[in-house]
């Protein structure tokens, strides 16, 4: 929950900065954003790559429970096509690029804003932190209501990281190699997914 808020605390003083023309133009027209999202997935790789423990672990899943980030994307994609209806003036492909961010909002967010502008960039930011943030808050409801899979599921990209605690905390500790394994998979989707969306 902290980290969302100091997230959305950057993107509301960039959004100052950026109102106020308190930068330079040059800042804004650069490729500055390309070597942040470089130096992110770094970052991701990094992290991935230095935890060996967690790759042998991922064996001994369920062969039933690997098919979770499946059911993860295909849910997403259903509910926005439920939503779709309601939104207007957004092409169907972009609403599906804001949703494969699946939570991971720092990388969907640059993504979409190199190919689809600020405007959209922003509107991603914000539905996918609201996305973690709902499952922060919610996760006792969703367990009680739905089962232990509905905050991982719900949690999709973040349940490797910042939905992790919060995720063994109500789901149990048992779920702690399929909620890392769940955020691995549906962290590497992301790119991939939001850059065919966009190029549609």
């Amino acid at each position: 929950m902290k980290s969302s808020l100091i997230i959305l605390s950057f993107f509301a003083l960039g959004l100052l900065l950026g109102v106020f023309r308190m930068l330079p133009q040059q800042w804004v027209d650069s490729s500055i954003t390309f070597y942040v999202l470089c130096l992110l997935m770094f970052s991701v790789g990094l992290s991935l790559g230095h935890d060996k423990d967690s790759v042998r672990k991922f064996r001994s899943l369920s062969p039933r429970l690997l098919l979770l980030p499946a059911m993860t994307v295909l849910g997403t994609f259903l509910g926005v096509t439920a939503v779709s209806v309601l939104i207007k003036g957004r092409t169907f492909s972009e609403l599906l690029a804001v949703s494969s961010g699946f939570g991971y909002y720092s990388l969907s967010s640059v993504l979409i804003t190199q190919y689809k502008g600020v405007e959209l960039g922003a509107i991603a930011l914000l539905a996918n932190i609201i996305r973690e943030v709902i499952t922060l808050l919610f996760a006792p409801w969703m367990v009680r209501f739905f089962g232990p899979l509905a905050p991982v599921s719900a949690g999709g990209a973040t349940t490797m990281d910042t939905t992790f605690p919060v995720i063994i905390r109500n789901s149990g500790k048992e779920f702690s190699i399929l909620s890392i394994y769940h955020g691995f998979i549906t962290d590497l989707s992301v790119p991939f997914l939001v850059t065919f969306f966009c190029s549609l």
